[in-house]
Parts: structure tokens; sequence; C-alpha cells
């Protein structure tokens, strides 16, 4: 179960991580997009490369920002009502929050494969096989789903989620 912990413990650092670099990245195409103009030169799909780095930033960052305790919760209901109701929520917020991203990355998988299947293109000037920048909501909803699928585990087995608040002054939940 250490093994087991440790491998989903990485996987959202590793999530995190990858998320902050598309934000870099997306820094970067907009700089680079700036000199371009300046100099009079184009650079084609700049805007579509910005969009889908922003969509592999906004998705690979979920399963992080969850662990991390900065997705809004309802903290205010949740620390109001006894300690046992209290658990009753947090399992039911878990499990529909997990069928809901379970259900969005099924789909999403089946959107990706008929875009793959199809062979569609973007329709900017990049012409970028779409299932290619479409595949990380896969990859960030699958993560997701797991990592709700974790802290209702943990809920059930050990009485209390994972998540920690790591904020300057923050407590915990």
């Amino acid at each position: 179960m250490t093994a087991l912990r440790k491998l989903l413990d990485f996987l959202y650092v590793a999530a995190g991580v990858v998320a902050a670099l598309c934000l870099i990245a997306i820094l970067s195409l907009i700089v680079i997009q700036m000199l371009a103009r300046w100099t009079g030169e184009v650079f084609p799909g700049a805007p579509n490369y910005a969009g889908y780095a922003m969509a592999a930033a906004s998705f690979f960052a979920f399963a992080n920002a969850l662990g991390r305790g900065a997705h809004i919760r309802v903290s205010i209901l949740l620390n109001a009502v006894p300690t046992r109701m209290k658990w009753f929520l947090e399992i039911w917020c878990f499990g529909i929050g997990a069928a809901i991203a379970g259900y969005f990355s099924y789909y999403a998988y089946n959107f990706v494969y008929w875009s793959w299947k199809f062979r569609e293109i973007s329709q900017g000037q990049d012409a970028t096989a779409l299932w290619i920048p479409q595949s990380v909501m896969v990859l960030g909803g699958g993560l997701l789903t797991i990592a709700l699928l974790d802290n209702l585990v943990q809920l059930l087995l050990r009485g209390e989620h994972r998540i920690v608040r790591d904020t300057i002054g923050g407590h915990g939940e």
C-alpha cells in the first residue's frame, strides 16, 4: 500500500509541475508572439498553442489543487454540522465528485477517440491534430477522478480525507 501511496502522491505532484510548465509555455508563447509582431514576422498558430497550453494547465492542475485544498469547498457548512454528519457529507461529496469526473473522463475519451478516428485538425493556422490537445482532458480528468476516489477511500478507511491546506496562514479543513 505504501508503494501505491507514493505513486499517487508522485502523480499529483508531477501533474502540478506539468501545469506550471504549461503556464510558463503560455508566457513564452505570448512573449515570442509579441517579438514576432515587433519584427514584422508571423508566428502561425501561437494563439492556438497558448489555448492548448491553458487547457493543459487547467486539467493537469485539478488533482494537485484538490490535494492542496485549493478547490472551492463548502467549509462553512461542513464546520457547522456534527462530526458524524460532516463525515457523511464528505463521503457524498467525494462520491458525487468522483462519479462526475469519471463520467466526464469517459466522454472526453470518446471525444478524443472520434477526433483521432476522423483525423480532425484545428481550424487555425497550426492545423494540429485535435486529438493531441484534447488528450489532456482525458488525462487530467482521469487523474482528478483517481484523486477524488483516493480521498473517498481514505475517508472510508481512516475517517479523514487527505486534503491539506498549504496556504500561508491557512488552517486545516
